[in-house]
């Protein structure tokens, strides 16, 4: 009985000793989790959210260096482009060149054959033109006769002509006087000259301001292609209207102002180039808005003394310049002339709508290839500038005359 209650206390107390050590364990067990407790799923969530925010915080931020970076590049090569703007030639363009558009030629191998031909600036000049005359997909094969160096709408009008005996063809230079227009516009159009003179000498059937005594002045130069179907005097009233709307393009509405503006145009394209219209129109209002100055009012032109004799020449007589009988004469009445003395383009009449201010009174062109022109403010510094003009003319012979 002993051997049995002594193996019961036995199975007993290792039972107690088992379940001693299990509680133990248990213990450990619970501390290990009480110390290293496993992440919920809401502190899991959080920390996505988190690593998202960073890495599109990241993002950003690579993403405006990198649009500064752009920035600043483009500015740096802005200039070297000219602006983004393709080279264009002022037209008309000079001599003749024949230009063959193949069957199934695309626009970009036009421009390209355009260009290696120097009949445009740029293939991107002439594209732009293409675009907005609408003519990209428009382009017919066949030969046309082209200029070198033409502004790029003139070359895109050329070869979406077509057929050009639909077309009457007629380009006016600068500085050509009425007449001179009129026998152009005659020998493009096949119209008698005298059907053209008629109604030059009616202004008034244009339009135009009772000061006007002929269509000088509003003939605007330019290529022209004139449907075969129009008559001579639909002919001026589409160039009287490319006069009027370079005037609109330059502010200038009232038709006295007009007529005015006109006239001082004509005389700056005779007496300089684009480079100096500004200056010399400058000049022009210095001259006739002071008649306590030094030149007293007169403008002094030889451009409209000769225009008044019917003469084209840079030497004058002091008696042509004394000759009170020419109303064109500027030495001899103050102020501008009667009127315009040719047909002047936009970049003229811009600069005779807005004068630069300077306090110039004198200005001679002292090499008439280049057209570089000198200025002055007193006759004594005019008198230094035409012994340079002289002097240019000496060693230049016969292009002074």
């Amino acid at each position: 009985m002993n051997e049995v209650f002594h193996e019961a206390r036995h199975g007993a107390h290792a039972a107690d000793s088992a379940d001693y050590e299990w509680a133990e364990e248990h213990a450990e067990t619970e501390h290990y989790f009480q110390e290293h407790p496993l992440p919920s799923r809401r502190s899991t969530r959080v920390s996505k959210r988190v690593r998202r925010r960073r890495r599109t915080v990241i993002f950003l931020i690579v993403l405006a260096l990198f649009a500064v970076v752009v920035f600043f590049v483009v500015q740096t090569i802005k200039p070297m482009l000219g602006g983004f703007t393709p080279a264009d030639y002022p037209g008309p363009g000079t001599g003749t060149v024949q230009v063959v558009v193949p069957d199934g030629s695309s626009a970009r191998s036009v421009a390209t054959e355009l260009r290696s031909d120097d009949v445009v600036a740029s293939e991107q000049s002439f594209l732009d033109a293409l675009a907005a005359a609408n003519g990209t997909g428009s382009l017919q094969p066949g030969s046309f006769a082209m200029k070198k160096q033409m502004k790029a709408s003139d070359a895109v009008a050329v070869l979406l002509a077509g057929d050009l005996s639909k077309v009457h063809y007629a380009a006016v230079a600068q500085n050509l006087r009425l007449g001179e227009t009129l026998d152009v516009l005659a020998k493009g159009t096949g119209i008698p000259k005298g059907d053209f003179e008629k109604l030059a000498s009616d202004p008034a059937a244009f339009g135009l301001p009772a000061a006007a005594k002929n269509l000088e002045g509003y003939l605007s130069p330019g290529e022209y292609r004139f449907p075969i179907e129009l008559d001579a005097k639909g002919i001026l009233k589409e160039m009287v209207a490319a006069t009027q709307k370079n005037l609109a393009a330059a502010g200038v509405s009232d038709p006295a102002q007009q007529y005015k503006v006109l006239t001082i145009a004509s005389i700056i394209e005779f007496e300089g180039n684009a480079a100096n219209y500004a200056e010399i129109s400058g000049a022009i209002e210095n001259r006739i808005n002071n008649p306590n100055g030094e030149t007293h009012g007169y403008l002094q032109s030889d451009a409209t003394v000769a225009y008044g004799l019917g003469i084209k020449s840079y030497n004058l007589s002091q008696a042509q310049k004394d000759d009170k009988a020419n109303l064109y004469n500027t030495y001899a009445h103050p102020g501008l002339p009667v009127g315009p003395i040719g047909s002047p383009g936009g970049a003229a009449i811009e600069a005779a709508a807005h004068p630069q201010s300077n306090p110039y009174y004198f200005w001679v062109t002292v090499n008439l290839k280049t057209g570089e022109t000198l200025y002055a403010a007193t006759y004594a510094e005019h008198l230094q500038n035409v012994a340079k003009y002289t002097a240019w003319c000496a060693a230049n012979p016969g292009e002074c005359k």
